[in-house]
């Protein structure tokens, strides 16, 4: 089936291919695993700390294209004169409340009052670890963000303005839409995931990934999905891309049809065309899933046919065509 617009079938969305979500059922068969042995889930010392020199941003990025990995999948993309925010998550908890669920590894490494321009505040999906409400209720109210975009996928909008965000400023987008800010083309894409910020309200509004296309660079951003056959089509219609930045943790063979893991990525990668650098993301910041914290990106490391792309929490790095980056900071 070639890429189109999502579908729903009553007030739910469903996913480019059939997809199974956990359910309670899940939850009952993880609980003991979860709550016993879960010591190497998280870093026995502490992370840190990282720091952003903010003065950095002073300065375009030489080759066009320079990113900040912020942790998990938050990221400032810095492409061909436009600035993007990509789901942050300056939140101490990736969760409902602020005294319980995954706490983060270490600190934000840039305050948000540090940001520079923001052009666009892109959120891929309303999970709590891509879109913190405290952080986004904060980057609403900034003064320095008053002309900032927030583009989204389908529903998620009604979240942000809650939070804060003006509705004029704010674009929902279906699969295939797209949206120009200044020489960009954003792209909302399928991606093989769900929605939901509790379990009674799963699939309500939209998930998405998305295609970042300047006129010099071309940057794929897949959020967090399973695997699926519409990547080969994705990086055929869309690539090819500099740098693909693809989910790598939070993975376990229970939920495989919405977290490709890291062995996923690697073919997810390979599908989309696997030219440019692979960006390992979702991972490092947030014990979510079973396996140990370091386990995603030790697997990545180990293959060798891969062109790694894998800054420092927080080093603005500029994106070279062929030059691979591997900071050992996990180990």
């Amino acid at each position: 089936m070639p890429l189109q617009k999502a579908q729903r079938q009553g007030k739910r969305y469903l996913n480019p291919v059939p997809t199974k979500v956990g359910g309670l059922s899940t939850i009952f068969k993880l609980g003991p695993r979860f709550f016993l042995g879960g010591a190497a889930r998280s870093p026995k010392h502490p992370l840190g700390p990282f720091h952003t020199d903010r003065r950095i941003y002073e300065t375009s990025p030489a080759s066009g294209l320079r990113i900040t990995w912020m942790g998990h999948a938050s990221s400032l993309v810095e492409l061909d004169g436009v600035n993007i925010l990509i789901d942050p998550v300056w939140d101490e908890r990736a969760a409902p409340t602020r005294w319980a669920g995954p706490k983060r590894f270490f600190p934000p490494p840039l305050l948000l009052e540090d940001l520079p321009r923001i052009d666009v505040v892109l959120i891929s999906h309303d999970h709590y670890d891509h879109l913190g409400a405290d952080t986004v209720q904060r980057l609403a109210h900034m003064e320095s963000l008053k002309q900032t975009r927030w583009i989204t996928s389908l529903g998620v909008g009604a979240i942000l303005s809650k939070l804060g965000a003006a509705p004029a400023r704010l674009t929902e987008l279906n699969w295939t839409e797209q949206v120009q800010v200044g020489p960009l083309t954003i792209t909302a894409l399928p991606a093989r995931h769900f929605s939901g910020r509790s379990l009674l309200n799963r699939f309500v509004t939209l998930w998405s990934s998305f295609a970042l296309i300047g006129p010099k660079h071309r940057v794929y951003y897949g959020a967090d999905s399973g695997e699926w056959h519409g990547f080969r089509e994705i990086g055929e219609t869309f690539g090819s891309f500099d740098l693909t930045m693809l989910e790598i943790g939070a993975s376990n063979p229970l939920w495989e049809d919405i977290h490709m893991g890291p062995e996923g990525a690697i073919r997810s990668f390979r599908a989309l065309g696997g030219q440019g650098l692979f960006m390992p993301i979702h991972w490092g910041l947030f014990d979510l899933a079973l396996h140990p914290w370091q386990q995603p990106i030790e697997r990545i490391v180990a293959v060798e046919d891969l062109k790694l792309w894998s800054p420092t929490p927080g080093i603005p790095t500029e994106v070279v065509c062929g030059v691979e980056v591997r900071s050992n900071w996990w180990r």
